[in-house]
């Protein structure tokens, strides 16, 4: 083939690919706000996405699961799914492919799979799902992130209804800067939405839903039924109130009925989403943490490894981004060494992430020490592992055991395993997985029982995404998930 004619044939390959991408993209669009079924490609989001979005995530699709997973697959499945009478649902459609193009001996037809496959996601299967009412006390990094969240999943089906903010004051002025700082974020970039400010009745007006300002000094200060708030889930993201009695005053606050606090609690289960959500009482409980960032980093990862390889000790260094706890210039701080520039200074500063893991994951009590340098970077941390384990081990084990984990069972929505060997810590911003497992930095020990392994996060953005599956999980607006 002379170089012209194979220009035209890969041109001409491409384009193909470009008009399956427009054909999927309009069934995910579909699907989305006709059914309330949210199609994932190994996890990642389809919805919002561009044309070269989505080729991009099955180029990485295919080098990640080992499948040759490719758009007109994907497009087709996309397509038979449109004609179902499905439940609301999340499906991974890149599992499906996947299935199909190893499987499609044993079906007679396409359909024939995806009824065999999708059995009890049915309609008739559909469990009641009412929005939950939401209040966001605190409007800080994290809140504002989980406003976009929260406002980004509305629609049919909707699971989290945020219905109003608190902060200490509501004036005009407030309003109209902090409705700024939704819309505009210098590391996450401009919100994909509309915010109007409702002066007149206190009220941000975000993407066509009404979420009202609320001024309060004290959690238990508000009457939230006065605004038609009702049953609600108050995310508490101010980090001012830590313990189970602190925490117990919103459910003092008439309308709130459960609490989720964004930072490690003291006196209530910690949670890291995936792991060890299972062990709550719903029922009886009311007051949750969803831990800290790092521990929602490490975990995902010390678990898989701690049950297939067995950890005997560890260490735990997180390379952190700065954060609002740190001074800008040198100033007085309660805390050592925070108090010097955070902007042009490296600052050795303790964390609680290696003791906090141990309440997600028991087995791991007394096993590790941590410590945590903060950097001059305003956003994506790094965690470097350095553990003993039980059984000898190679690189390439320890990196299939985590591919693995991060394609099938529990944890795909916590583990993004990455390939890319030009990995560094502004990729990681936007990720919504919570732990970023570095597959090219991983080292073995020559003796085989020593393993050190680096882990990114995007300690704001894949920690708030923990956040809304947990507030999910306690709100028991749960959808039907394949993945």
């Amino acid at each position: 083939m002379n170089q012209n004619s194979a220009y035209e044939t890969k041109l001409n390959e491409y384009v193909s690919d470009e008009k399956s991408a427009v054909n999927l993209i309009s069934s995910i669009g579909y699907l989305m706000y006709e059914k309330s079924v949210e199609l994932v490609l190994f996890r990642n989001p389809l919805v919002d996405k561009s044309i070269s979005e989505v080729l991009n995530l099955h180029k990485k699709a295919k080098s990640i699961s080992y499948n040759p997973v490719d758009i007109h697959t994907t497009r087709a499945i996309a397509e038979e799914l449109r004609t179902m009478d499905l439940a609301p649902s999340k499906l991974d459609v890149g599992r499906l492919a996947s299935e199909w193009i190893s499987e499609k001996s044993n079906f007679s037809s396409l359909s024939d799979f995806l009824n065999n496959k999708l059995d009890g996601f049915g309609s008739e299967n559909a469990h009641e799902l009412r929005p939950k009412d939401v209040v966001l006390f605190g409007f800080g990094r994290i809140g504002r992130l989980a406003a976009r969240e929260l406002i980004k999943q509305a629609g049919k089906g909707q699971q989290l209804r945020l219905k109003a903010i608190v902060t200490r004051t509501v004036s005009a002025d407030d309003i109209i800067k902090r409705a700024a700082l939704l819309r505009n974020d210098s590391v996450h970039g401009f919100f994909s939405g509309t915010v109007e400010e409702d002066l007149e009745n206190n009220a941000l007006i975000i993407n066509g839903q009404i979420v009202k300002m609320i001024e309060a000094k004290n959690p238990e200060d508000v009457d939230y039924t006065a605004y038609g708030i009702n049953d609600a889930l108050l995310i508490d993201n101010t980090g001012v109130f830590t313990n189970k009695e602190q925490l117990s005053r919103h459910l003092n606050a008439k309308g709130i009925n459960k609490v989720l606090l964004t930072a490690p609690g003291k006196e209530i289960p910690n949670v890291v989403y995936g792991i060890n959500e299972d062990t709550l009482d719903l029922e009886n409980e009311h007051i949750f943490s969803a831990a800290s960032c790092t521990t929602n980093a490490i975990s995902p990862i010390l678990y898989t490894i701690e049950n297939t390889l067995g950890v005997v000790k560890g260490h735990i260094e997180t390379v952190h981004a700065y954060t609002n706890d740190q001074n800008l210039l040198d100033n007085m701080h309660k805390k050592p060494r925070r108090g010097r520039s955070a902007a042009i200074n490296m600052v050795i500063t303790s964390t609680g992430a290696g003791n906090a893991v141990t309440k997600v994951i028991p087995s791991l009590k007394d096993k590790l020490t941590a410590n945590a340098v903060r950097v001059p970077t305003p956003n994506g941390s790094l965690a470097i592992l350095s553990l003993n384990i039980a059984k000898e081990t190679t690189v390439e084990e320890v990196n299939e055991i985590v591919r693995k984990a991060a394609l099938q069972g529990g944890l795909v929505n916590q583990i993004k395993y990455e390939i890319d060997p030009e990995l560094v810590s502004n990729d990681i911003i936007g990720n919504i997985c919570c732990s970023v497992y570095d597959s090219n930095a991983t080292i073995v020990s020559p003796d085989k029982k020593n393993v050190v392994l680096y882990v990114w996060y995007d300690n704001e953005f894949g920690y708030t995404k923990q956040v809304i599956r947990l507030a999910k999980y306690i709100a028991k607006v749960r959808r039907l998930i394949y993945y």
